[in-house]
């Protein structure tokens, strides 16, 4: 090889670094297969091997240089490809791009020029080597692992020219090919979208060494010889955009003396055969030599051996193509940024048609093709290893979506709430997916909806899905039962991980099993638990009254440990309030072992910790973790994550849920996510302790309302499922409406509390009049709601909630002063009064000596600095379901008091709360069936 090179990259070397091997890429990634014959064993992002140092040889004299035009346009595009990647870490100072070249051979020589010229410009490159005769099925499979690790931006190919199958080149990504070759990239040049393509850096070479050597290439005629594929389509496609009369030719071909003779310019693209004699070439004839070796890094094969007009050989071509190569990594690397930045998402939205009357939502569902769940991902940024697909409409969110986002700026976060609602629900979850299908298909801003996933006990008792819609341990001797906790194996006992962690905590600062003393094992082994403490229930998702209060352990095998319990239903469970406010696995690990399941018989907390299941938990939990990516029927995406009752949890979907979407929105985008139940239970629930464990801050309230529930609250008669709604209902009635306005003008005060704006959603019925629906709205705003506006959703989709999606933007633009209710640092009897006096109404509240009990232990166990989540009824503001309307002078009775340590907060039992639901007199499942050969379920909504 000519010493113009190793001349060249010396120069290229910052000031003051002396040369050495190419450097090394600092942080591996995943290890590639090669062996025997391969290009060394590298070590690289992607692989863990020592790559073999190229040996550059010169064969020129101490005084050769490299001629100054050509070295100074190789140094110039690594200067612009420096400055340009510096103006881009300026504000992601991170980022680095990485070049991967997959290498199938033995001849290292381009090593050290991509290595150097790589460190020069500011980039990582890596190279996966492969065995000189690996299959084209072999390369395939790195090409593809490549095209799906996120850490990669670029990738090339130096494989032999009988590997570069159609199968080969089409299999890497089009925006990682920075070599140009896919069907793609080709394509878009010859359209004439040279920027939005990569171009051939080899074709590219020989254009640039042309013009800068002052060669007009307006009306010449250009020979290309042994040019195959890609590279012969970029060369002709480049002169021919530069008015060139543009030749082509296998060296094979007839007649090729001829067309040597009349051509001004020939690019040799493959090696001269040596029956071809050099006097076929016109003297004056200006020659480059882009010989398609390259690609496959030997650039041995010589030069031509005589000096033409204008002689370029093919170290100048290959060196400057490494440069352009750079090049286009960094333009890959600079439209990898801008597609994590905020962008307006190129959502493809389905269309609805809407019929009259409208169907049930069954029908509706089953009448609309969903698009292929991975289609919805990369409609709206998800990267392919970033989501795990289940089936062909559903998909879970990985969690590291949150770290490749951490710079990016949230989005807006609306929550939507209600007024104190009918038996039936008044249609948030419909509200806030039509607002969101208004947002996204219809005003085109990114937009998401987060809801809660739906419960078998509703789903199967009493209304719709909302989804649109134990420890009794028996204790031996404690000897014998420390043998059993701590064998030995294989002659060796030894502690587990979560052991020393219960030992840590107990203060025993010991490994050996054997070294604890007899005091020491008796405290390792024996929870002591006090069993008339026990607050862990069981649970299950489907209502049960039954289950409410049952005694257990009456097998003779339990040897007389009865006692009381209960079931409550799943979602209830203080696991799922876990999922839902947890923030990483990490940090869900944690709270699930500071989960309280009893207190021992010193009065001192025992943990899920204590009992060694924290990692079994977690291994448990380690999918459901991640938030269920779906769309709405106009093809709008929506996490459905985790679903804790408002009632009696926090009722709100996960916080992992929203920081996702509030990133992938975009600054200028809408995360809207629902409140179970009426503002003062959901709502309240949302801001004191969703917004406390997230640190997020909402820009805006959706207060939903029915002329229906209005009427319940304005003196109506009972709403019961199941049973006819009474003429009130159903005809115009104005004096019940302006009535039963006052429990939404209180829900709209209790929104006011926490400083956020209002617009209240009037979910809009059939048998709604105007003069209803004019009063509702006038009223609303009397109340200081920002805007009220009439939604059609139900019957039209987003179409009919594009003013409320309007106003909902005007509003949260204002901005809001949110602030809590309360100061956690309270006592847990105050934060309850707060609660009750400022949200309910209540003149007071009263304890019964058993939550009074509770409190003192669990202020006693450090436990007082808790949030409160009460569990109160959610048909009235009272801790009565009859008393509508906004009920006044009242003390509520908290009549007992848990404690969710895992979850954070402390949960009062207002009243008669159960925590297990009962089945109506009617429930839901008669209507639930399956055809059995069409397989569709029947009567589900």
């Amino acid at each position: 090889m000519s010493a113009r090179l190793p001349l060249l990259l010396r120069g290229l070397r910052r000031p003051g670094r002396p040369p050495g091997p190419p450097l090394r890429p600092p942080t591996p990634a995943r290890a590639s297969g090669g062996g025997g014959g391969g290009c060394g064993g590298g070590e690289g992002l992607l692989g863990q091997r020592r790559l073999r140092d190229a040996q550059v040889g010169s064969s020129r004299g101490q005084g050769s240089r490299a001629p100054p035009v050509r070295g100074s346009i190789v140094r110039e595009v690594i200067q612009n490809s420096k400055e340009v990647l510096s103006l881009l870490q300026e504000k992601n100072p991170t980022f680095k791009p990485v070049l991967a070249i997959i290498q199938a051979g033995d001849d290292n020589m381009m090593q050290e020029i991509n290595q150097n010229l790589a460190e020069e410009a500011g980039l990582n490159i890596t190279h996966i080597c492969l065995p000189p005769d690996s299959s084209e099925d072999e390369i395939i499979d790195e090409i593809l692992k490549i095209n799906e690790d996120t850490r990669v931006h670029g990738l090339a190919l130096q494989i032999s020219e009988s590997s570069f199958s159609n199968k080969v080149l089409n299999a890497l990504k089009p925006e990682k090919d920075v070599d140009g070759v896919t069907d793609i990239n080709l394509g878009r040049l010859v359209r004439g979208d040279a920027h939005e393509c990569y171009v051939s850096p080899v074709a590219r070479a020989v254009i640039e060494l042309l013009e800068k050597s002052g060669v007009n290439l307006d009306g010449k005629k250009i020979l290309i010889i042994g040019a195959h594929g890609s590279l012969e389509a970029a060369l002709q496609c480049l002169f021919q955009r530069r008015g060139s009369m543009t030749m082509t030719s296998q060296w094979k071909t007839p007649h090729l003396q001829s067309k040597l003779l009349e051509s001004d310019i020939v690019v040799l693209g493959s090696p001269k055969p040596e029956e071809i004699p050099l006097s076929w070439i016109q003297p004056g004839t200006t020659v480059l030599n882009c010989s398609h070796d390259f690609l496959s890094g030997k650039l041995g094969c010589g030069s031509l051996g005589v000096h033409f007009n204008g002689l370029i050989a093919e170290d100048d071509v290959s060196l400057l193509a490494a440069a352009l190569r750079i090049q286009n990594m960094v333009s890959s690397g600079r439209r990898w940024l801008r597609e994590q930045q905020h962008a307006r998402w190129r959502l493809h939205c389905l269309k609805l048609q809407p019929l009259s009357p409208v169907p049930s939502d069954l029908e509706i569902s089953r009448a609309q093709t969903p698009k292929a769940v991975d289609v919805l991902a990369k409609e709206i940024g998800l990267l392919a290893d970033e989501i795990e697909i289940y089936g062909k409409s559903k998909a879970k969110v990985r969690l590291s979506l949150l770290e490749r986002l951490k710079d990016q700026a949230d989005g807006k976060y609306v929550l939507v709430a209600g007024i104190t609602p009918t038996p039936l629900g008044e249609g948030k979850s419909t509200v806030t997916v039509g607002l969101v299908q208004a947002l996204t298909a219809h005003l085109n801003i990114n937009s998401f909806a987060c809801l809660r996933q739906p419960s078998q006990g509703p789903t199967f008792g009493v209304k719709g899905g909302a989804a649109g819609g134990g420890y009794a341990q028996v204790i031996p001797m404690e000897e014998a039962l420390y043998n059993r906790l701590v064998p030995s194996v294989n002659g060796v006992r030894e502690f587990s991980s979560i052991q020393l962690a219960r030992l840590k905590k107990l203060g025993i600062n010991k490994t050996d099993p054997s070294a604890l003393t007899e005091e020491e094992v008796s405290k390792f082994a024996r929870l002591n638990i006090d069993p008339s403490t026990i607050t862990w229930q069981r649970v299950l998702d489907t209502n049960d009254r039954f289950l409410r209060k049952m005694t257990i352990g009456q097998a003779p095998t339990e040897k007389g440990y009865s006692r009381q319990a209960q079931f409550d239903i799943a979602v209830a469970s203080e696991i799922m309030a876990v999922l839902a406010l947890t923030d990483s696995l990490a940090d869900m690990k944690e709270r699930l072992g500071r989960m309280v399941v009893a207190s021992d018989k010193d009065g001192q907390p025992v943990t899920a910790e204590d009992l060694g299941v924290t990692g079994a938990l977690t291994v448990l939990m380690k999918d459901a973790i991640k938030p269920n990516l779906m769309q709405t029927l106009e093809g709008t995406p929506v996490f459905v994550h985790a679903g804790p009752f408002a009632n009696i949890a926090h009722g709100n979907s996960s916080v992992l849920a929203d920081k996702i979407a509030l990133k992938l929105v975009g600054q200028e985008g809408f995360v809207v996510t629902e409140a179970g139940f009426g503002a003062d239970i959901g709502m309240e629930k949302f801001f004191n302790i969703k917004c406390r464990a997230s640190g997020l801050v909402p820009n805006a309230v959706v207060l939903v309302a029915t002329v229906r529930a209005l009427k319940m609250h304005g003196g109506g008669p009972s709403v019961t499922a199941g049973v006819p709604l009474k003429r009130e209902y159903t005809e115009e009635n104005i004096q019940l409406v302006a009535d039963g306005c006052c429990n939404l003008q209180k829900q709209i005060q209790i929104a006011q509390l926490f400083g956020v704006p209002v617009i209240v959603a009037l979910n809009v019925f059939k048998t709604d009049t105007r003069a209803e629906i004019d009063l509702v709205c006038e009223l609303a705003k009397r109340a200081g709601a920002f805007d009220a506006v009439p939604c059609y959703h139900w019957s039209i989709g987003g179409k009919g909630t594009v003013e409320l999606a309007r106003a909902v933007r005007e509003a949260a633009s204002k901005g809001s002063r949110f602030r809590f209710l309360y100061d956690v640092q309270l006592p847990i009897v105050e934060k309850i009064r707060t609660i009750a006096q400022a949200v309910y109404g209540a003149k007071d509240i009263e304890l019964s000596p058993e939550a009074q009990s509770k409190i003192d232990r669990y202020t006693q166990q450090g436990f007082g600095n808790l949030p409160i989540c009460m569990a109160k009824t959610h048909l009235s503001l009272s801790h009565q379901p009859d008393k509508k309307g906004v009920p006044r002078d009242f003390i509520l009775p908290i009549s007992d008091v848990r404690a969710s340590i895992g979850a954070g907060f402390i949960y009062p039992l207002v009243g008669t709360m159960s925590t297990m639901p009962g089945l109506p007199t009617r429930p839901c499942f008669y209507d639930i069936d399956l055809d059995t050969e069409t397989e569709q379920v029947k009567g589900l909504f």
